[in-house]
């Protein structure tokens, strides 16, 4: 389970998001927070860089933009920058040299890991470990050779200094001046007077230029930084007093039964204070809106995914509504497994979605609540309320087992993202807090142990499929429960389920495209003709 801290910082607008250019939130948007973290270290220009990637990065980083995206970070590029696709020739034109080394399989790591080793044009190096988590979140464990767990919760100061007497007095004594409170601070150093590195995290989110230009005037200080990493809010005192917190399912009922609120509500009065109102309202405005976009363009428009995989899917489901919707899916499940299978779509061709949680299950929440909204003419408040109820469950998932097939399988993928989409049926149907997480609950239990097997490591074959999938385990659940038929299985127990199934898969048919779908005869010899990665 995350810390208290990061409980506090994870926005709703982190589990419905980021919005970002795809085709995989961990391997493409977590990637690229990496680098550019890694090269907010250093002041310059970077000239050159060279990542060394492990585990399922190494892997599947040509197949999902991995790449492209760290060289991309490098440069500064958002995650939904439309350059991240031509990211290789802009760096050409820069002047960055960049190389990729293949690290292979080291257990001790985390699945999605990349060291990151620059120089700038002044001659400075640093050294970056990255860790991307899942839904686009990442933590920086190690900074030139030293361990640390920087994850966004606090503002954090890191200095490059040398081992000289009073060298950490003179830092606390500015840190004081500038009346900053140290929540924590670690220092190393390689030998006794030679470099040392000090990393602060602060209580208070501080990081003015003028402050830092105090620190590097330091006669022993070699260079310094404020690390911060995007998509997070670092850590305030103040949220403490936040009545609308919870670090469970059980809190979250509690909160609801309360309150009187639905739990749509409630997430959202905990997003307005850890942000304001008009941030919050605007916010799920630009999300719903960027969701409407991506889930009818390529109905009307297809385009070919990256691997030539998939294309045209989500407008045949759609075309043939009035012949088969009837008897099969119903016309509101049908709408809906088309706009899924359609965020599939634009992803794998590198456009832009809003995660939810992860680009690789993205198109279930958006499909199921955009197509019902539809059917019953939600309002706008009921509406932006169904996604905040669905931000409500992908954040105690995020928090307490996992989204990155990388670490859980698809279950972790496909299954958080269909539990998220479930509850949120429930609630725009007039279901109780409990109903939805009961929804939540089942909808998982029928999901758990989906393997993440990617056809030649891309985020097209089987991913678009099971979207379409999780679409109708989310509708199965919501129909269940709002027909009187709870879960055996609290959300909270379910949760922790699926963490230790995901856990226990091999990491063949975790993200690696080394084990199931993807070691089919007929898989191997479609990657034979598809150009991604060449």
């Amino acid at each position: 389970m995350a810390d208290k801290a990061n409980n506090f910082a994870l926005s709703a607008f982190e589990i419905l998001g980021p919005i970002m250019v795809g085709p995989s939130s961990s391997h493409t948007a977590g990637a690229l927070r990496c680098a550019q973290v890694a090269a907010s270290l250093l002041d310059s220009t970077i000239q050159s860089v060279r990542f060394t990637l492990w585990n399922s990065f190494a892997q599947t980083y040509q197949g999902h933009g991995t790449d492209r995206a760290l060289v991309a970070g490098i440069m500064g590029f958002a995650t939904d920058d439309k350059r991240i696709r031509d990211a290789f020739d802009i760096a050409q034109q820069q002047g960055l040299h960049y190389e990729f080394v293949i690290g292979g399989e080291n257990s001790t790591l985390h699945p999605n890991t990349v060291d990151i080793e620059m120089t700038n044009s002044e001659g400075l190096q640093a050294t970056v470990r990255g860790e991307s988590l899942g839904g686009g979140k990442i933590r920086i464990s190690r900074i030139n050779d030293v361990s640390v767990d920087i994850s966004g919760a606090y503002c954090t100061l890191f200095v490059a200094h040398r081992d000289v007497p009073g060298a950490l007095a003179a830092l606390t004594s500015l840190l004081a001046k500038a009346h900053i409170n140290i929540a924590f601070c670690s220092t190393y150093r390689t030998e006794a007077g030679g470099q040392a590195y000090s990393v602060f995290e602060t209580d208070q989110h501080y990081t003015a230029e003028s402050f830092l230009s105090k620190v590097r005037s330091l006669d022993l200080v070699d260079y310094a930084s404020f690390i911060e990493v995007p998509g997070t809010e670092p850590f305030q005192h103040s949220q403490e007093s936040n009545p609308y917190l919870f670090t469970n399912a059980n809190e979250l009922l509690s909160l609801c039964q309360k309150n009187n609120l639905s739990i749509g509500s409630t997430m959202m009065r905990r997003e307005q204070i850890l942000t304001n109102e008009t941030f919050c309202f605007e916010r799920m405005r630009y999300v719903v809106q960027t969701m409407k976009e991506e889930t009818t363009e390529p109905i009307d428009c297809p385009h070919t995914s990256l691997g030539g995989f998939i294309g045209g899917e989500a407008q045949r489901i759609n075309t043939n509504q009035t012949k088969y919707a009837e008897c099969l899916m119903g016309v509101s499940q049908t709408n809906a497994v088309a706009r899924a299978m359609a965020v599939l779509e634009r992803s794998a061709s590198m456009g832009v979605i809003v995660a939810a949680p992860t680009a690789g299950s993205a198109g279930v929440v958006p499909g199921c609540i955009l197509s019902v909204a539809d059917h019953i003419s939600a309002t706008e408040n009921e509406l932006h309320e169904a996604f905040f109820c669905a931000s409500a469950i992908g954040y105690l998932l995020s928090t307490n087992a996992c989204v990155a097939g990388a670490e859980g399988g698809c279950q972790a993928e496909v299954g958080s993202a269909s539990a998220m989409a479930a509850a949120a049926l429930v609630q725009i149907l007039g279901g109780t807090p409990k109903q939805c997480l009961d929804a939540a609950s089942i909808t998982l239990s029928n999901l758990l142990g989906l393997v993440c097997d990617p056809v030649g490591g891309l985020v097209e074959v089987p991913c678009q499929n099971r979207n379409a999938i999780g679409v109708a385990a989310a509708f199965s659940s919501a129909q269940l429960v709002l027909s009187g038929i709870p879960s055996m299985v609290p959300f909270d127990e379910m949760a922790h389920v699926m963490l230790e199934v995901g856990h226990a898969l091999p990491s063949t048919l975790r993200e690696t495209a080394l084990g199931g779908i993807a070691t089919a005869p007929s898989a191997l010899h479609a990657c034979q003709r598809c150009n991604a990665c060449k």
